[in-house]
């Protein structure tokens, strides 16, 4: 069985939450007429990223007002929807994604692991948790942020724990296009799984985002890739090429286990020299 996504490469509207969740409505009436069943976008996509001390004012416990306005969106589309937003879990804040399923109700929550500089530390804790799975049409399904997937272990975390599919929104700015362009397809290719990484675009405060936003296959091919502008991608993602891909490509299977960890274990340090 096959899914057919469409990824939001949207525009900017940080001074206005209500301006964000109306291109995401728009984005999923469009992604519904499009035929996708699931609709993608970026990194803190209804609050905005770049956006100073308002992380703080926005910040939302995960069953909050954006949920219910996005769980709205999703009812009245017929679209499952994936989404950034700060999460506020006591007193603590979280670069968060979440997943709302066609009928409202969340069926994943994931906080971002890997903070990026100053960005992300001087609002953000890290999240305690790498593996968020969740099941979607057939499809295992996993959740990175950003710069998470900039980590080959993360991916390759996914893999070993059989995610199929690597949801990643993203933030990416200039001058780190070789991110969209090389490491993302490599990733896809190293851990044999398909990667959507959906960024935004335009400029918000002191950052250009470089858009880039792609599709990619476990052949580290392109299924799709947007420009540097606002665009909804749409896109259709079979399994059956990642058997086909596995086939061909048997770097998960032919790993030497006995001579270097793999998955979440570590190295015992040697006492004899």
């Amino acid at each position: 069985m096959s899914v057919t996504a469409s990824l939001f490469q949207g525009p900017e509207f940080s001074g206005d939450v209500d301006a964000n969740l109306a291109a995401l409505d728009d984005a999923a009436r469009r992604a519904a007429a499009a035929g996708a069943s699931i609709l993608v976008t970026p990194e803190m996509s209804v609050s905005g990223y770049d956006i100073g001390d308002l992380v703080l004012q926005r910040a939302e416990p995960f069953d909050g007002p954006i949920f219910g306005k996005v769980a709205t969106i999703a009812r009245n589309r017929g679209v499952a929807i994936v989404y950034g937003y700060p999460e506020l879990a006591g007193e603590t804040v979280y670069n968060s994604v979440q997943v709302v399923d066609a009928t409202g109700r969340s069926v994943a929550r994931y906080r971002k692991t890997h903070l990026f500089g100053e960005l992300d530390r001087t609002h953000f804790a890290a999240g305690p948790e790498l593996l968020v799975q969740f099941d979607f049409g057939g499809i295992r399904c996993g959740l990175l942020t950003c710069y998470d997937v900039e980590f080959p272990e993360t991916v390759r975390a996914h893999a070993d724990a059989g995610t199929q599919w690597l949801i990643v929104p993203t933030g990416l700015m200039t001058p780190f296009e070789i991110i969209a362009t090389h490491v993302v397809p490599t990733r896809a290719y190293e851990s044999q799984l398909f990667i959507t990484y959906v960024n935004r675009c335009g400029a918000e405060a002191g950052l250009t985002y470089c858009g880039l936003t792609c599709a990619v296959a476990p052949g580290g091919n392109d299924l799709a890739r947007a420009g540097a502008h606002e665009q909804l991608v749409t896109v259709t993602l079979d399994p059956a090429e990642l058997a086909r891909s596995r086939a061909v490509n048997t770097h998960l299977a032919d790993r030497r286990h006995d001579l270097y960890p793999t998955g979440s274990s570590r190295p015992e340090q040697e006492t004899d020299r």
